[in-house]
């Protein structure tokens, strides 16, 4: 099968030798990009909710828009595709009638989120009309492939996800015996080796939890949620606020404990927190997504050295992101206000970010 370069075409310029950027409709733009030639797609498209009586939130992306995003993308490429809870099903059923497998959802959970509701008076005083929102969805999708994984991996460098920079650290090395070991029933991301302490006893190396289809924001509320865990045994070090990482990210562990792992159970999940620095000073858009959030997302389904497609570039969160990581962008954005404030920040972008 081809593979080509993408050349800009029409709206399309270069911003740098690694990002190009495209103003108009993504329906449109997207037929200029050859096909496979995308190795990923992480995008926060309209949710379809009306937000803020935004006509651009009109509605979730047609199945047309899916179809041509599974066409550039090479075969086994990975979509992220972020939606809102009331309109999630609408977004996977569109992502799946355009050809891609759903593999899975992400739920990014967080505890900034205010509650719409209209509260109810007199008799029905305490009665309300909606929940308090708290969690966002993310359908993860690929693109159908022939033969093995392996082998599409070889050829295409696609298909598979990258659980080891994804990984979230436990900490130093622990001494564990085997029969801790045969009661927890897993391995949980550990590499075993035997050591010399004594026959019973093996050295264990974290290598980081794998990653989960939960990712949390670290707030007090959404840590709350989560029961206190303890595994093995030993003296417990103090526990830390859980302000855990993906593997490239943080060397801090919260809770851990000599012959053992206790603490929130929060600390098993990645930790995203949004940050003024995230938005810029002059970003106006309504619904910036975390950076260390979007670094984490790109860095899970993207080949070292791969390109980043993000039709719905909004203020350019991803392709920030991806630019953090070394890898190209491509991003495309309607409006013109977005589009400015999108170019502004990946220029300003630092890829040791």
């Amino acid at each position: 099968m081809k593979h080509e370069s993408f050349e800009p075409k029409g709206s399309f310029f270069m911003l740098n030798e690694n990002v190009q950027l495209g103003l108009g409709d993504c329906l449109e733009l997207l037929k200029s990009i050859p096909d496979n030639s995308i190795d990923s797609i992480v995008t926060d498209p309209p949710y379809g909710l009306k937000f803020m009586g935004k006509k651009w939130d009109y509605d979730v992306p047609s199945v047309e828009i899916w179809v041509e995003c599974l066409r550039v993308l090479k075969p086994g490429g990975h979509l992220l595709a972020f939606a809102g809870t009331r309109t999630h099903h609408r977004m996977a059923c569109n992502i799946e009638d355009a050809g891609f497998e759903i593999r899975d959802m992400i739920a990014w959970a967080y505890g900034s989120g205010f509650p719409k509701s209209h509260n109810l008076k007199n008799d029905w005083q305490g009665w309300g009309t909606a929940l308090k929102p708290a969690l966002e969805p993310i359908t993860v999708a690929r693109k159908p492939f022939k033969g093995t994984v392996t082998q599409n991996v070889l050829l295409h460098g696609t298909g598979a996800i990258n659980i080891d920079e994804c990984r979230v650290k436990h900490g130093d090395d622990v001494d564990i015996t085997a029969i801790q070991r045969q009661q927890d029933g897993t391995d949980n991301g550990f590499r075993f080796a035997k050591s010399k302490i004594g026959k019973d006893v093996l050295m264990y190396k974290p290598q980081g939890r794998w990653p989960a289809n939960l990712i949390h924001d670290g707030s007090d509320e959404v840590l709350a949620c989560f029961p206190e865990t303890k595994s093995g045994g030993g003296n417990k070090h103090p526990k830390a606020k859980s302000t855990f990482m993906a593997s490239t990210e943080r060397d801090n562990y919260a809770g851990t404990s000599v012959g053992g792992d206790a603490g929130s159970a929060a600390r098993f999940f990645y930790c995203a927190k949004a940050s003024k620095k995230d938005r810029g000073e002059n970003n106006k858009h309504p619904t910036v997504k975390p950076h260390e959030l979007m670094k984490y997302l790109c860095r899970l389904i993207t080949p070292p050295n791969g390109t980043v497609l993000d039709p719905f570039m909004g203020s350019g969160s991803t392709g920030k992101a991806a630019i953090a990581h070394g890898f190209k962008f491509i991003g495309i954005e309607r409006e013109q206000e977005y589009f400015n404030i999108a170019k502004g920040r990946i220029t300003n972008a630092n890829s040791n970010e």
